[in-house]
């Protein structure tokens, strides 16, 4: 990384007074103007999308070559890289993201409530299972579309996911994924034929490289219909689901 770089990049977490500030996309003449920056340029970042969030830009950036979430003061001098907070609600403040590639490639869809939301899960990971464990009590409130993103150090989380996917119906998927894990007999006399495994791997690398595109690195990771990521914790605060 270039020394321009570390001297106009403050890496801490930053506290923004954004009162709620709704994101707004700024046109390609301001793009064009911020990556015309002698800060950028130098730097080698490249800036595709870029959001006016009030009094910070949010910005969508490429640096040497890896996908980057970038903060841009009002004043164009300073970059921020690093977890810039809403002092009014707590959140990360993330780019909205665009979840259109996401319909109808879900794996199967849990709840009955009005308020939609987007899972992105790993069958193994302690986290996912802590809040799929809740599940029942969000039933009424929420419509989750679950993804599968099985991670590479967990063993048998890819396994696990083509399992839960194999299931005939909706209703089955979602037993097996809240019922069922490595350890479980139905998981290890499991039965797929060739054929259909072959379609299994394909839905599941689908599900992957939409992760990816999304710039997901870890699980649980929860976005709401508009593209906001969202912390869990917070997700059962706001239906009153106390965490005991």
């Amino acid at each position: 990384m270039t020394k321009i770089l570390k001297l106009s990049l403050l890496v801490f977490s930053f506290l923004s007074v954004l009162n709620a500030y709704e994101p707004k996309e700024v046109t390609k003449e301001e793009i064009k103007q911020i990556n015309n920056l002698n800060l950028l340029q130098k730097a080698d970042i490249k800036v595709s999308k870029a959001f006016d969030m009030g009094s910070i830009y949010i910005l969508d950036s490429i640096i040497q070559g890896k996908p980057q979430e970038l903060f841009l003061t009002k004043d164009k001098k300073v970059l921020i890289a690093g977890n810039v907070m809403d002092v009014n609600s707590g959140d990360a403040i993330t780019l909205p993201v665009d979840l259109s590639n996401t319909i109808g490639k879900e794996a199967l869809t849990y709840g009955s409530g009005k308020d939609e939301y987007i899972l992105f899960t790993d069958p193994e990971c302690p986290y996912c299972k802590k809040l799929e464990s809740f599940f029942p009590k969000l039933e009424k409130h929420v419509k989750i579309r679950v993804f599968f993103f099985p991670l590479s150090f967990h063993n048998n989380a890819r396994d696990l996911s083509i399992y839960f996917m194999s299931k005939n119906t909706n209703e089955e998927k979602i037993k097996a994924m809240l019922n069922t894990n490595a350890d479980s007999k139905e998981f290890k006399n499991r039965k797929i034929s060739k054929d259909e495994l072959a379609k299994l791997e394909k839905s599941l690398e689908e599900q992957m490289i939409i992760a990816q595109k999304l710039n997901i690195r870890g699980t649980p990771t929860l976005f709401n219909k508009d593209g906001k990521k969202i912390v869990w914790v917070e997700l059962l605060k706001k239906y009153n689901i106390d965490l005991q």
